[in-house]
């Protein structure tokens, strides 16, 4: 009997697991605000949570590359999903990047599962994701640590079961493994956001939180400069990724509509116009695919020229998305308004990508500070 061997975790795979499970569903998702807990599940099932991580630890160790690819493609399908995988995967790699043994060991089986999700606390009311301002404190407590303080804006938050904290200690940033279900943690549901509105977002506020020192991750004043850096990093690839995924599902939701459509007897899709538009989509979302390549490429080798390759990605593709979203309601007319069809969600999700990880008033200060940097005297 010949063993039959599990399918390969890749763009086709992810393309067809999201056409089948994800696509056909997304706008309802959008509008209940959540995703439901049966395709939590067939995310585990499909292995999509984090199959980076290696196969010891229960993944498929794929590349950063591969992972760009599958991240795109939940994105076409829909962002608030896509927008889940993030965090997780910030998670998930934080901890095998920087846990103990011990820490890799209780958690990474579980992350690759999906039998315990993820989520990345950041973001304060009043600070946004500005690190320099953040209030959350963690100090020495019975030798671990007690937390207090809100995050804002977290993705997943009403949902996850283990959050990535980062809060300030005297003399530096540290980065904190809390279950959510921790006395002193109260979650607090974020609904009727512009766009990912499925994503489940939350204020998560702490108050007299206790920790043990097996909390920590990292080395304590270690976590501003590497885990954070390169946390934030990943979750910008990944809304990149997000950000391509939307640009494709506007060539696809045009392109259809554009054949279908009468205007005066002339299909839609003959109008130079409408031609204009759809080819501006279709170069752009291949350029912003190649950016994304580049980074993931950089990303593979271990080299540090990834982190502004991905800064460039997230610029473009962001902003591109934004663009042919726009574009595409335009297209689509009174019916780009309706919620019967999707490109009302492309455009607030789009807007959304400009914004997360990075905004783009950030990321063009970023890039060009690199370029003075490089070309100055």
């Amino acid at each position: 009997m010949t063993q039959q061997l599990a399918p390969a975790i890749d763009r086709a795979f992810a393309r067809s697991f999201v056409d089948c499970s994800v696509r056909p569903h997304a706008d309802a998702w959008d509008r209940a605000g959540r995703i439901p807990e049966e395709l939590l599940d067939e995310i585990a099932a499909a292995g999509l949570w984090a199959p980076f991580l290696p196969a010891a630890l229960g993944g498929s160790g794929i590349d950063m590359v591969t992972l760009g690819e599958i991240h795109e493609e939940v994105g076409r399908g829909c962002s608030s999903v896509r927008s889940l995988l993030t965090v997780h995967t910030m998670l998930s790699w934080a901890l095998q990047r920087f846990g103990t043994d011990a820490q890799i060991q209780q958690w990474g089986p579980e992350l690759a599962a999906g039998r315990t999700l993820g989520a990345f606390c950041l973001s304060e009311p009043g600070a946004g994701s500005d690190t320099a301002a953040i209030t959350t404190t963690a100090v020495p407590h019975k030798g671990g640590w007690l937390l207090n303080g809100v995050k804002k804006w977290t993705t997943n938050g009403q949902r996850a079961d283990l959050l990535l904290v980062f809060a300030k200690r005297p003399a530096s940033t540290i980065a904190l493994l809390v279950p959510s279900n921790a006395p002193g943690v109260l979650v607090n549901p974020i609904d009727d956001m512009l766009g990912t509105r499925s994503s489940m977002l939350a204020e998560i506020a702490f108050s007299d939180v206790e920790l043990g020192p097996e909390s920590l991750l990292g080395p304590s004043g270690f976590a501003s400069g590497m885990v954070l850096t390169g946390t934030l990093d990943l979750g910008r690839y990944s809304v990149a990724a997000g950000s391509v995924g939307i640009i494709q599902a506007c060539i696809d939701a045009c392109a259809n509509y554009a054949a279908q459509r009468r205007v005066g007897g002339t299909p839609l899709r003959d109008l130079p116009l409408i031609q204009a538009k759809l080819s501006d989509m279709v170069t752009d979302v291949r350029a912003a695919r190649l950016l994304l390549a580049e980074a993931g490429r950089l990303k593979d080798r271990g080299d540090a020229a990834t982190i502004m390759a991905t800064w460039i990605a997230k610029y473009f593709a962001s902003t591109a998305a934004a663009r042919h979203a726009s574009e595409a309601v335009q297209i689509h007319g009174a019916n780009g308004c309706s919620p019967e069809f999707p490109v009302g969600r492309f455009y607030r999700d789009a807007k959304v990508m400009e914004i997360i990880e990075g905004s783009t008033e950030i990321q063009r200060m970023t890039i060009a500070a690199e370029a003075y940097r490089k070309w100055e005297p």
